[in-house]
């Protein structure tokens, strides 16, 4: 597969890797190895990053929109991303409430079919 595809599978910013990795197709075995048995620099990257979007909005407790339409679609560090965390901006707060509202109303919509299903 392209080093992108296996950047991806594993949770992070192809740019931040070795040139061997960037450089080269990842076999299937080999990304399992790299799951199973991560070498130095993998750990190092998946604890302090820089993170692809999809981690730094999770992380974040948001969604990719909200760091897109707040102009922070960019790779983040562990520390950025705590830091962040810790001195929420109003854009930060608000994103992340709206997540969590939406995801409350997801889970009530699914209890109330769930229930008209089993009556």
């Amino acid at each position: 597969m392209k080093p992108q595809t296996a950047a991806k599978k594993l949770g992070i910013y192809l740019p931040a890797t070795p040139e061997e990795f960037r450089d080269n197709a990842v076999t299937h075995s080999e990304l399992k190895q790299l799951i199973e048995n991560p070498p130095e620099w993998l750990v190092e990257l998946r604890l302090n990053g820089p993170h692809p979007r999809p981690v730094v909005a999770q992380k974040l407790g948001i969604t990719i929109a909200a760091l897109k339409r707040n102009e922070m679609d960019q790779p983040l560090t562990t520390a950025d991303i705590k830091e962040l965390l810790e001195n929420q901006p109003e854009w930060l707060r608000a994103a992340r409430t709206a997540l969590a509202e939406g995801r409350a109303e997801q889970s009530e919509e699914q209890s109330a079919e769930t229930e008209e299903t089993t009556e």
